[in-house]
């Protein structure tokens, strides 16, 4: 069983892309999402996986992985998943000792940008570099599932952490 560790926080600049190692677009969706686990569907390039996750437990979760058909995947998307499906170009951003994830949302989730960082332990010490806004790894709205089923678009514009 795998463990996801994982903060999450706000992107308040656009000076990470200095630092850019990679990019790719993804394209999720959820077959089932309840307060126990989420079953995800993710085509990136020319791969796809079926993810499952549990619930989280402050930063961290059990997660398991699973290479599947691109063909399957799509299927899976077009015909099973809660839509709208999850839109995004995940950066890939080296700073300090960690490569940080940058997601540019597009779609019904347009105008949102949010960092992750996987940690090795909940309690390890990282470079918080200066494109860092707010931490929203504990406001469950941010969670890709919750995007899919509430998106950015549809929230209210006081509701929204700065």
């Amino acid at each position: 069983m795998g463990i996801e560790i994982e903060r999450k926080f706000l992107v308040c600049n656009d000076k990470w892309r200095s630092a850019i190692i990679s990019e790719q677009r993804l394209m999720q969706g959820y077959l089932i999402h309840d307060s126990r686990f989420t079953v995800r569907v993710r085509i990136h390039g020319n791969t796809a996986q079926l993810t499952i996750k549990g619930a989280s437990s402050g930063i961290s979760r059990s997660e398991f992985e699973y290479a599947i058909p691109i063909a399957d995947a799509e299927a899976l998307l077009n015909e099973l998943a809660s839509t709208p499906l999850i839109d995004k170009t995940r950066y890939r951003v080296q700073c300090a000792e960690f490569i940080w994830e940058v997601d540019v949302f597009a779609g019904a989730n347009a105008g949102l940008i949010v960092a992750e960082i996987e940690l090795p332990t909940e309690d390890a010490v990282f470079t918080r570099p200066e494109w860092i806004g707010a931490e929203v790894s504990d406001d469950a709205r941010y969670y890709n599932a919750n995007l899919a089923a509430q998106p950015f678009s549809s929230w209210a514009a006081i509701d929204v952490v700065k």
